[in-house]
């Protein structure tokens, strides 16, 4: 299986680039795996497809001010994104520069702020930054939402809000898990005055979520590690979930990844860890029964993750039709509702 079979032509003017006035006024593309049909309706026909004996699963991972700006000692530019708070004022990073910094250099942050670079492992760097406060507070102070590279405007007081779900609590990640940004607070009521059970994981999106597939061979494809828990009682709601006949929805790839990542023949475990679980065609998969989830980039793991739940034909049918239909892609973009053969 190689990396060209998933592969798209996407119109750019087909990618979003602001949320729409609404969350939850975005199109929802229906697709039925069993039967390969596709149905277009508005997101908030959600809540006439959702059954009372079902459970919806969110990621409740709140983003972090992740992207900062700065330079070299020596007045290069560079740009700063986190990817993980390690402790005492250190954290892990992705940096951008002409040239790479040095291993015991000192960078300036925002201008203001000095930061010494430790160590590299592989393309993270691990820094010091030399500020007594906390390192949440200290991105509070000078970072920035960091929006994915495909959205070309700067980030701004819009994103810090639309960027982030209503119900984000757990602070950690540096991409939003986008399907959850359909929600809105009343409609997340009215799912629940339905007879819908809700539970929450939590998985830190990390930076890799946009790193591109350059293997081939996509079974060469080593996937980054991120933090993921699942507490106890969402095992007791998953499994009381299946006595009922219910069904396990996930609103997103995040919390498909958390589920599988620790479902195994006695069922969901609870777990507090780090997952590198990549799935794609061939897959078999143990707890979720359908997904809620946007349109995802060519070539991605999202894309062949989705393929793995769906079929790839199924996938790329809906995709042509979403295509044709202008549905609005990516992040900011429209959002599928996804059943499993």
């Amino acid at each position: 299986m190689f990396r060209t079979d998933f592969y798209y032509d996407l119109p750019q003017e087909l990618i979003a680039q602001e949320p729409l006035p609404e969350r939850c006024g975005s199109r929802l593309l229906c697709l039925n795996s069993a039967a390969g049909e596709i149905e277009g309706r508005k997101f908030t026909d959600l809540c006439t497809i959702l059954q009372p004996e079902d459970l919806l699963v969110f990621n409740d991972t709140r983003v972090i001010p992740a992207r900062i700006f700065g330079s070299k000692k020596s007045g290069g530019k560079i740009e700063i994104l986190v990817e993980r708070i390690l402790d005492n004022g250190r954290v892990l990073v992705q940096i951008g520069a002409s040239k790479p910094p040095r291993i015991g250099s000192e960078l300036i942050l925002d201008n203001r702020i000095t930061a010494l670079v430790e160590k590299r492992a592989g393309e993270f760097y691990r820094l010091h930054i030399n500020d007594p406060r906390p390192v949440n507070e200290i991105l509070e102070d000078i970072g920035h939402v960091p929006l994915p590279p495909y959205i070309r405007h700067s980030a701004g007081i819009m994103d810090a809000e639309r960027y982030q779900t209503v119900y984000a609590r757990t602070e950690g990640a540096v991409a939003a898990p986008t399907a959850g940004l359909h929600f809105d607070q009343n409609m997340i009521d009215r799912i629940r005055s339905l007879g819908v059970r809700m539970s929450y994981v939590t998985l830190h999106v990390g930076a890799g979520t946009f790193q591109p597939v350059r293997v081939d061979k996509i079974r060469d494809h080593q996937m980054h590690h991120e933090f993921i828990e699942i507490p106890s009682r969402v095992c007791e709601q998953v499994k009381e979930t299946r006595q009922r006949g219910g069904r396990v929805i996930a609103v997103g790839t995040t919390v498909v990844r958390c589920l599988e990542a620790v479902s195994g023949e006695g069922g969901l475990l609870p777990f507090r860890g780090e997952t590198d679980i990549f799935i794609y065609p061939g897959y078999e998969f143990i707890t979720v029964d359908a997904m809620i989830t946007n349109f995802h980039m060519p070539e991605s793991t999202l894309l062949m993750l989705v393929c793995a739940f769906a079929g790839s034909q199924n996938i790329f049918n809906a995709y042509r039709h979403a295509i044709s239909q202008g549905y609005r892609f990516y992040s900011y973009g429209d959002a599928m509702f996804i059943t499993r053969p």
